[in-house]
């Protein structure tokens, strides 16, 4: 494996094991499919988007909606590289996912007024 290769592969799983709900370390599937987007010459920001629309898509759920498992395996992110690479999103949608994931976990204020302390 060449160089640029390498860091293709080691930039994706880094990212890949950054996001939430994600293992601990990759397996040799993991690597296996990012040499593959690399050899497919999948853009790095075309995966980051994909991660960042699939994780969106897995926290921002309702409240009552029934809880997820774990994510296992690198390839549960490869139908959103799909779509992603079919249907890129439009201008800014990018950066409304980011401040949408950044806001959507913030505690929320404490208020100092007692009657809407339940």
């Amino acid at each position: 494996m060449d160089n640029d290769a390498r860091l293709y592969v080691k930039t994706v799983l880094d990212l890949y094991l950054a996001l939430p709900e994600t293992p601990t370390r990759v397996s040799r599937f993991d690597r296996s499919l990012a040499l593959q987007l690399f050899q497919r010459a999948v853009p790095r920001s075309t995966i980051d988007t994909a991660f960042l629309l699939a994780s969106a898509r897995r926290l921002c759920r309702p409240p009552d909606a029934p809880s997820l498992g774990p994510i296992r395996s690198l390839h549960y992110f490869l139908p959103v590289i799909e779509e992603i690479i079919h249907h890129p999103p439009p201008d800014g949608y990018v950066q409304y996912l980011r401040h949408k994931l950044a806001t959507w976990r913030l505690p929320k204020p404490l208020t100092t007024d007692p009657s809407s302390q339940i």
